[in-house]
């Protein structure tokens, strides 16, 4: 299989989240787009090894931003997690106190400073669960865990951890409570891709799969008819409150987009005003808007992400940047102090390289474009 073969089956394998609510036709005119929307604002580089991307992102009420990837991500024997911390000026990598090392860390959570974690494969074969603060990363080694089981996402709050994936072809759940360790996996097929509070998602292999968590136990939740349709992250603003994204396969062979809104009783599915786009991640302010990021292929050199609030969608685009034959952004998350948003990924050029990007979202400027 050549090198351009691989990055290709990767990148579809990357594919799909993002998406939103279609606005209704207003009856007198549309209304003018509030000033403090989100526009692009800029891109930047951030420091990996050559063919690095980031795969997940949060920030933190301080300020402090967290986000993993991967580095020599088409080497098998050097490919490597990576983990960098913004601390509100700079961008600087943290270790891994890990002989052995994580091939690939999917996911980031952290309930402050100084707990954080990350999930992701090890280079020996098991997942790979870590903790740690800007002094460096520890592995968590949980006997639980065998080479069956895979980790993919993770949501931490004070006093416990959730981490989801698959075992075998079934979804798994993880808890983490005063140092003890449950892992648990359900008698029906699927995996698990992200958590957020008590709800995680993910799929079947042939429709949306959604487990809830309440009075201690896991369940799974009623999901709307969507054949094909999958999920791959989640963002739970409290217990009436979500959004879920993800895309569905066509009979076609290609992808559209699928956005789920959780309202406390039932899950919907949304109406979207794109639909070739892919979409990857989701993130909350906690008072009703979400973004949402991904790729939208008609324009694949220009960074994409959506906001969603009040059952309106808008889609906004960043500038193409020389050099770049497109751009992926794999998560993204929500700065309070500062009222920007971030959206993370890789950037490809014309040679099939991978570069780390983070592109920054905030309020409309003059020079900005909203579309």
């Amino acid at each position: 299989m050549t090198r351009r073969y691989l990055r290709r089956a990767m990148a579809t394998w990357a594919a799909a989240l993002l998406a939103a609510f279609a606005a209704g036709p207003a009856a007198h005119g549309d209304p003018k787009p509030p000033t403090t929307i989100e526009a692009w604002q800029q891109s930047t580089s951030i420091s990996l090894d050559a063919d690095g991307a980031l795969t997940d992102v949060q920030a933190l009420p301080s300020g402090d931003v967290w986000a993993v990837g991967q580095q020599q991500i088409w080497d098998v024997w050097r490919n490597r997690g990576a983990i960098r911390h913004w601390n509100g000026t700079t961008w600087s990598e943290v270790a891994v106190r890990d002989s052995m090392g994580a091939s690939l860390l999917r996911g980031v959570s952290a309930s402050s400073a100084t707990d954080v974690w990350a999930v992701g494969d090890g280079h020996d074969g098991l997942p790979y669960l870590a903790h740690g603060d800007t002094s460096g990363f520890d592995r968590i080694r949980v006997p639980a865990l065998t080479s069956r089981d895979r980790l993919t996402g993770v949501d931490v709050r004070p006093g416990r951890v959730f981490a989801v994936g698959s075992r075998g072809g079934h979804p798994l759940i993880l808890t983490g409570q005063q140092q003890q360790w449950n892992a648990t996996s359900f008698d029906r097929t699927g995996s698990l891709y992200a958590v957020s509070g008590s709800i995680a998602v993910g799929d079947t292999g042939k429709a949306p799969l959604a487990f809830r968590y309440a009075a201690g136990t896991w369940s799974p939740m009623p999901m709307p008819s969507v054949p094909g349709g999958y999920l791959r992250d989640v963002q739970a603003d409290g217990a009436k409150r979500a959004v879920a994204v993800g895309g569905v396969y066509t009979q076609a062979g290609d992808v559209q987009p699928l956005v789920l809104s959780w309202n406390g009783k039932r899950w919907s599915r949304l109406a979207l005003p794109v639909t070739g786009a892919q979409l990857y991640g989701v993130a909350g302010d906690g008072q009703g808007r979400f973004w949402v990021s991904g790729f939208d292929p008609s324009t694949p050199g220009e960074p994409f992400l959506m906001r969603l609030e009040k059952g309106a969608a808008t889609v906004i685009r960043g500038g193409s940047v020389a050099g770049r034959s497109s751009v992926r952004l794999q998560a993204v998350t929500y700065l309070p102090d500062k009222r920007l948003v971030w959206a993370v990924g890789h950037a490809v050029d014309a040679d099939d390289r991978y570069t780390g990007v983070v592109e920054t979202f905030g309020p409309r400027t003059a020079k900005s474009t909203v579309s």
